[in-house]
């Protein structure tokens, strides 16, 4: 392929990890293709390792090495390639499968969000060959990839709840690969009380609620046909039955979409309320640029109003919380013998540490978790001596117990020497395993330099 026939230089990396499977069994590469314009295969005549390594899919690879590929259209997943920057080189065989799936449950919708590519009328549902994904050859996909995901997204376009063994899909995802990251994205209003705390105990990991509003009338303005009260019972429903059972699964995001009718400081603050009172775990904000007509000024990129909540917008960091106190923060001391001199150590050898870590938030640090992700680890990252992460995972800590909030505990670090002689930092922050380092979201980090002799 020529690339003067391409507009812009681009790169993706999705060909190399993921396929979406939409509710007719057609297969596509990215999740924003709403109509299905760009299938590889069709998982109703074809396993789903045939489609990963067909030539369809290996000659895109070999396109997105050069620059870019006509097959990838106006397709708004694509990384522009600035100036003379070369593309990624990857292999053109991916590997035997995809390391991620996204399961289409149905195209469609029990309302219609203003002016979203996915409302029905805009009749996304005429481009589905069927209507609901069959259980069967649900159960054939997943069966033949499972082994080899790290994560399924039970979701895309639609609501996938609608469909009326979609909790049964989440059980059959976690009961025969339970080391298998599930994931889904829910409008809330099509699951009834039963199945919400089914949906609980079926395994799930996490579970947002897209709820654009704390308002009932500026709800309604965006998610056209919802009703508010209903959302929210839902994910009372849910909070409710993890505390009563006493799980720390499903993790529960509510992520609200700001407009210029429901991004004033009362609706924010009342939602921020509503959250803390219902126990989300998380409470975020998502700043979007459309509709033209209706996206938030008062938060665009650029704004004071960003700056000022921008550890609390979802596509930050994977930890910041808009529940006041809720995002984690922490202050790590690392006593020093003497000030001011580095930390020293024998190249080969290990040096211990010993820290005190205090959570500066309003909620506990744990030390355990289900299925080891979101429990909460010192780390020692070995930098070079302007700051620069040479190796973030160089040494890890267990708390050794849950640190409750504002809490503070000894944890002692052992630390690896580097076998090269010379000038290092190290720097110490807490991660939630899995998620994002504390950094991420503001919190503050300890560092020393380190000679090594």
């Amino acid at each position: 392929m020529s690339l003067n026939h391409l507009a812009t230089r681009f790169g993706c990396s999705w060909p190399w990890s993921t396929l979406v499977l939409s509710c007719d069994g057609r297969v596509v590469c990215g999740c924003a293709d709403p109509y299905v314009q760009r299938v590889l295969g069709d998982a109703r005549a074809q396993t789903l390792t045939e489609i990963w390594n067909a030539p369809t899919i290996r000659g895109l690879r070999a396109d997105l090495n050069a620059g870019g590929s006509r097959f990838c259209g106006d397709c708004p997943l694509k990384l522009p390639l600035t100036g003379d920057a070369a593309p990624r080189v990857r292999a053109v065989d991916a590997g035997p499968l995809p390391s991620r799936l996204y399961v289409e449950c149905t195209a469609a919708c029990n309302i219609s969000c203003f002016e979203a590519c996915c409302a029905p009328e805009t009749g996304i549902t005429r481009t589905r060959q069927a209507g609901m994904l069959d259980f069967d050859l649900f159960a054939r996909v997943v069966d033949e990839a499972g082994p080899g995901l790290a994560r399924i997204d039970f979701f895309n376009y639609g609501e996938a709840f609608l469909h009326k063994r979609a909790v049964e899909m989440c059980e059959y995802i976690k009961q025969r690969f339970p080391q298998t990251y599930l994931y889904t994205s829910t409008n809330g209003l099509a699951l009834s009380e039963a199945q919400a705390i089914r949906l609980v105990h079926s395994g799930i990991d996490e579970v947002t609620f897209s709820i654009d509003g704390a308002f009932p009338e500026s709800y309604a303005r965006y998610r056209q046909r919802g009703r508010l009260d209903v959302a929210l019972r839902t994910l009372r429903t849910m909070a409710d039955e993890k505390r009563r059972a006493g799980r720390d699964l499903p993790f529960l995001n509510w992520r609200y979409i700001l407009f210029r009718w429901n991004d004033s400081a009362t609706e924010m603050d009342h939602a921020r309320r509503l959250a803390a009172e219902i126990g989300v775990d998380r409470l975020t904000w998502e700043i979007t640029d459309h509709p033209e007509s209706a996206y938030s000024r008062r938060f665009a990129p650029g704004t004071p109003g960003h700056a000022a909540i921008r550890r609390e917008i979802w596509d930050d960091n994977n930890l910041g919380n808009a529940i006041p106190g809720a995002t984690p923060r922490a202050r790590i001391d690392l006593p020093a013998r003497v000030p001011g001199l580095p930390l020293l150590g024998r190249r080969g050898g290990r040096i211990r540490l010993r820290t005190r870590v205090r959570n500066l938030s309003s909620r506990p640090f744990p030390a355990q978790a289900t299925y080891g992700r979101r429990l909460v680890r010192l780390g020692a990252q070995l930098c070079t001596p302007d700051g620069a992460v040479a190796n973030r995972d160089h040494a890890r800590a267990w708390l050794p117990a849950t640190l409750p909030p504002h809490g503070a505990t000894e944890v002692p670090i052992e630390v690896p020497v580097p076998d090269v002689p010379g000038r290092y930092r190290l720097k110490l922050d807490l991660v939630a395993e899995g998620i994002d380092w504390f950094e991420a979201c503001g919190s503050p980090t300890t560092s020393r330099p380190l000679l090594v002799w």
